[in-house]
């Protein structure tokens, strides 16, 4: 169990989504990342997509120079990912499933399944300066596996708990809290650095926070969305406090 500060990294994926809708240069991601350091983020995600559907190869660039906080790069485990990786050296690297086809990142990463594939990837990482970290499901299986992989770092899939509580099933929500608790726990007693990520809310923090064992949490579409009514900075100060909130009571 810790009691540290949970970290805040804020995935600024769709600030580039809005640009691209239009084409040009606004808005900024890279001001979204100043912006979100200024607002109390530890970090700062983004997911370098197959089709390029947000986040360009030009923005990991100019994050890489620009920015003082750690950047998190979100990829697939593909070899165009990996170079892009092995030459950008972020702080860390999250591998996450990708499917051309999905409006976003749905479900965890097999880690399991994919050992073979994954092994190599997560090795070349690693020994390229980067901070491996695997986006799976709170399954006791996949989190055995990310150990076996010598990633130290795994960030937990939420967005079914967060869809729950959406959908007012108070049952259902309980139960996928319950195997996130679980989980986190297993992944700390295992020796791994436990993050939470996808989905998250100002009215499903507070219980995600609260999990002692979790180091990180991961916010990006929920935060850029909600700057559109009281801006980003205030989106992400909020949901800061939220979360500090959440842990002392929790502790």
């Amino acid at each position: 169990m810790t009691s540290q500060r949970l970290r805040l990294g804020v995935n600024i994926d769709h600030v580039a989504t809005i640009r691209n809708a239009r084409g040009g240069r606004m808005p900024d991601p890279v001001r979204a990342a100043h912006l979100a350091e200024k607002a109390g983020a530890d970090g700062i995600t983004a997911h370098l997509r197959e089709d390029r559907r947000h986040i360009s190869d030009e923005d990991i660039e100019r994050l890489s120079r620009e920015i003082a906080l750690p950047l998190n790069f979100e990829m697939a485990a593909t070899q165009e990912m990996l170079d892009i990786a092995l030459k950008a050296r972020p702080h860390a690297a999250c591998i996450v499933p990708e499917k051309r086809e999905e409006r976003t990142t749905e479900g965890g990463l097999d880690a399991r399944g994919g050992h073979n594939h994954l092994k190599p990837i997560v090795q070349r990482l690693a020994e390229n300066g980067s901070r491996v970290s695997l986006f799976v499901e709170a399954d006791r299986a996949q989190l055995d596996a990310a150990l076996s992989l010598g990633a130290p770092v795994v960030e937990l899939h939420v967005g079914r708990y967060c869809d729950l509580v959406g959908d007012g099933d108070r049952a259902g929500a309980a139960a996928e809290l319950k195997r996130l608790r679980e989980a986190a726990r297993h992944g700390a007693e295992i020796g791994l650095e436990v993050h939470a990520g996808h989905g998250i809310a100002f009215d499903t923090v507070g219980d995600i926070a609260a999990i002692p064992e979790l180091v990180e949490l991961n916010i990006g579409h929920f935060l850029v969305g909600e700057a559109i009514f009281i801006g980003l900075e205030a989106a992400i100060a909020e949901m800061r406090r939220l979360m500090d909130a959440a842990r002392a009571k929790a502790a």
